[in-house]
């Protein structure tokens, strides 16, 4: 089987920094044509503006919380490149939640922002899955890739929402694995201990200390650089994982095989 991605087309939410820009680049370094697709406009158009529209990448904004953005979005990818083959859903929101206010909103926020929107983009990109591959019996028809988090598996009083929100996309993850499996689509998860998204870098001008606590907590010692998970996701991507579906792969430099009641995941 073949790890090549060349020639297939892939929408990539959440990637206008970070691991989603990084994703989006190395796809389009190994061939692919991408679709980048954020909410932040200013930062797509700095990052890849000279090189949208000349060559095999593109870049949407909006809101994919929207059902109208999401309807948008394919049919601004379809309309560049004709096709979708690969589907990375990399928006995520992380915010504080309190677990013993009533009425804190921050589990419908995230359910809302990181779950929702890559539930219905997948479900739209699986339905032109199925249009494309057509009454063929063979071949891989898909692949969608969700951008979890070690956080559905681990606990931290401030982070119950984002938690929660992981955690159920974890599920989706195995969901629709099981319903698009005879359609051909396969769908897996990576679930990301701490990378150095711009959220992270943000957090820790903050908070100094917490880059020590966290590599206490990481057995390699020390926070992924957001390329580090670009060739995972070609792997999940490409026909190499061809037998691979609903699993959700851990990237964490071995965090979660510590002490649980530790430093919160993001």
């Amino acid at each position: 089987m073949s790890f090549s991605i060349a020639g297939k087309t892939a929408i990539v939410t959440g990637s206008a920094n970070g691991v989603g820009l990084a994703i989006g680049r190395h796809f389009a370094d190994a061939g692919a044509n991408v679709m980048f697709a954020d909410m932040d406009e200013k930062r797509l158009s700095d990052e890849l503006g000279e090189q949208a529209d000349d060559s095999n990448i593109r870049f949407f904004a909006g809101d994919l919380r929207e059902k109208l953005t999401i309807a948008n979005l394919l049919s601004a990818t379809l309309d560049a490149f004709d096709q979708v083959d690969i589907l990375i859903n990399g928006a995520r929101q992380v915010i504080p939640s309190d677990p013993l206010d009533a009425d804190d909103d921050s589990v419908r926020m995230l359910l809302n922002q990181n779950l929702m929107p890559s539930l219905r983009l997948s479900q739209a990109v699986a339905k032109r899955m199925i249009k494309q591959a057509g009454d063929t019996d063979e071949g891989p028809a898909g692949s969608i890739i969700n951008l979890s988090s070690i956080a559905a598996r681990r606990t931290h009083p401030d982070l119950m929402a984002y938690s929660v929100s992981t955690a159920a996309l974890d599920q989706m993850t195995r969901s629709l694995a099981v319903a698009l499996a005879p359609k051909r689509i396969r769908v897996n998860s990576i679930a990301l201990g701490s990378v150095m998204s711009a959220s992270l870098q943000s957090t820790l001008k903050e908070n100094r200390d917490f880059r020590n606590d966290i590599e206490r907590h990481t057995p390699l010692a020390r926070i992924a650089a957001p390329n580090e998970l670009t060739e995972t996701a070609q792997f999940l991507a490409s026909d190499a994982a061809g037998f691979i579906t609903g699993q959700i792969l851990t990237i964490d430099g071995g965090r979660t095989l510590l002490d649980p009641v530790a430093a919160p995941a993001h």
